[in-house]
């Protein structure tokens, strides 16, 4: 990709899911407990959701899924094919996902980042987003599991 040249950022279609769902795989981004095709077709279908990619020559080249639930804009799956790193993909990327939250109307964005990704948090840290101080919490609702 030219650094120089402004990537085509676009929403996603169902037929993009194969491609996006490698890439993720390619970034290390999927886990176990995540199955990144319903997660895929979650974002499609929902009313304050989407994928948003970015293409070149070789078809889909970066991805980040945005979401908006009525109080934080969120942020998940920012993927940038190996081989277009460095060349201000992530940051464009990020640009498109705030401009898609901000027509939707989010006050704020929020997304996390694994404590041990230093890469990824040194990044965002560079576009200008800073640590929060909170706490996040979680539980698995499988089928089946009572709580």
């Amino acid at each position: 990709m030219n650094v120089d040249m402004t990537p085509e950022i676009e929403p996603a279609t169902a037929a993009d899911a194969p491609a996006v769902i490698a890439l993720w795989h390619a970034c290390g981004l999927t886990r176990p407990w995540n199955d990144p095709a319903t997660d895929f077709a979650l974002a499609l279908g929902g009313a304050v959701s989407t994928v948003l990619v970015a293409r070149g020559e070789g078809g889909v080249t970066g991805s980040v899924m945005v979401g908006f639930d009525g109080h934080r804009g969120w942020i998940y799956y920012l993927a940038v094919a190996p081989a277009a790193r460095r060349s201000g993909l992530g940051r464009a990327l990020m640009t498109a996902a705030e401009r898609w939250l901000r027509a939707h109307g989010a006050p704020k964005l929020q997304l996390m980042v694994r404590g041990d990704n230093t890469d990824a948090l040194g990044f965002y840290e560079t576009l200008g987003l800073a640590r929060q101080d909170v706490v996040v919490l979680g539980r698995f609702l499988a089928d089946g599991d009572e709580a």
